[in-house]
């Protein structure tokens, strides 16, 4: 199965210096000096140095103080960080897949998928853009600039009499493709959670994916509350 575009491939060639130099820390049991590393690969300390200092800005490894044997400051040390590189590969497209698969088998997974995007709409909001009851022009460009940032490339709202926001990309096109139940569902509990959190006068009804190649259509509507204060 194809992986994200930032998973990294690893095992292609020869280790960098700066890989063997991790590689020795993480071999000692001890602090090692910069001295003692650059004697042994037979290289400048200065080198050894840019290294380091790049391994210690990634959270790869840290210092430790030496014993010193006299008076004056203690030798400064340096050791692998013992946890996991949080710059490593990544495969993101296979968790995704994976929960889309199970979502997919249960009885009622375009209504699980959609609670899934409302519930998780609200956190992708501003504190400042919840409950604060905006016009219907204002929610709809609120959710087209989160829609923008979420890289679904919407179209410019048009004016306060839009019906509809047209969007000119999914970020999950390869799952969309192979179960668009699921993931069109996920993206519309995502709008609708959204326009509810804002408590917004507008919602929308339903997504229309992949109406043309590269498009895919919500339709808005009035808010549900708004329809029941009007009956």
């Amino acid at each position: 199965m194809p992986t994200d575009a930032t998973t990294q491939t690893s095992g292609m060639g020869p280790p960098g210096r700066r890989d063997v130099i991790l590689q020795l820390l993480r071999a000692s049991s001890e602090p090692r000096s910069i001295a003692s590393v650059a004697d042994e690969l037979g290289v400048h300390p200065n080198t050894v140095r840019f290294h380091i200092d790049a391994l210690a800005r990634a959270g790869r490894v840290e210092q430790a103080l030496g014993n010193s044997p006299g008076r004056g400051r203690p030798p400064i040390l340096f050791r692998a960080s013992r946890r996991m590189d949080p710059t490593g590969p990544t495969n993101y497209r296979l968790l995704a897949s994976i929960l889309t698969e199970y979502v997919a088998g249960r009885p009622d997974a375009a209504g699980i998928a959609a609670q899934l995007g409302r519930s998780t709409s609200a956190a992708l909001m501003p504190s400042s853009a919840q409950g604060r009851a905006p016009s219907k022009t204002r929610a709809i460009t609120e959710l087209v600039e989160l829609l923008a940032e979420l890289g679904f490339e919407p179209e410019p709202a048009d004016g306060p009499r839009t019906r509809e926001i047209r969007l000119r990309h999914c970020p999950f096109q390869k799952l969309a493709e192979q179960h668009s139940e699921v993931i069109c569902s996920v993206h519309l509990g995502l709008m609708q959670g959204a326009l509810s959190a804002m408590r917004a006068p507008v919602t929308v009804d339903r997504l229309d994916p992949f109406v043309e190649p590269d498009l895919c259509v919500a339709r808005l509507g009035r808010a549900p509350s708004l329809d029941r204060a009007s009956s």
